[in-house]
């Protein structure tokens, strides 16, 4: 029996976006959380990004469930485009890199066998590019969440007000 596999763009962020604004926390936190997720996965540690994550909204006092989230910024599919952007990133930046990238060494191991100038242009990359989409993220999520949480207030208030 051949079922045919549809994926819907629109289907899977409004799903993430369900599942991220109902958790029971301040929009705050949960933005936090997400930010931070963010954040620690645009880090070339990808064996342990949601350790660290985790370990950073416990610091924080944010959401851990959306920082877990935030770390699937470069899941497995797209790590190495991300990592290859995070390189010339870093390497722009400070042009001190003889490495070139090769996507056969995406493993920590291998990343830091070739040398620490190599993993250090990756990690001052993904250090620069994690404070800005961190922020831009902990931004929009905010507001979305907020809004979500004013729309289900007035929803309630509403229903409320029907009944009396």
């Amino acid at each position: 029996m051949n079922i045919p596999f549809r994926f819907s763009l629109k289907r899977f962020t409004r799903y993430w976006y369900l599942k991220l604004s109902r958790i029971r926390e301040s929009p705050h936190s949960v933005a936090m959380g997400l930010s931070v997720g963010v954040f620690v996965g645009c880090l070339p540690i990808i064996p342990f990004q949601t350790v660290v994550a985790l370990g950073l909204a416990f610091a924080f006092r944010c959401n851990k469930i959306a920082a877990a989230l935030g770390t699937w910024v470069t899941n497995p599919l797209y790590a190495p485009f991300v990592y290859y952007g995070l390189y010339l990133v870093g390497k722009m930046i400070i042009p001190v890199g003889r490495k070139e990238f090769d996507p056969e060494d995406l493993t920590l191991m291998n990343i830091v066998g070739i040398g620490w100038d190599f993993f250090g242009l990756m990690l001052f990359g993904g250090i620069v590019v994690g404070l800005v989409l961190s922020m831009s993220t902990y931004l929009a999520s905010v507001r979305i969440i907020r809004s979500y949480h004013d729309r289900r207030a007035r929803i309630r208030r509403e229903k409320r007000l029907k009944r009396i």
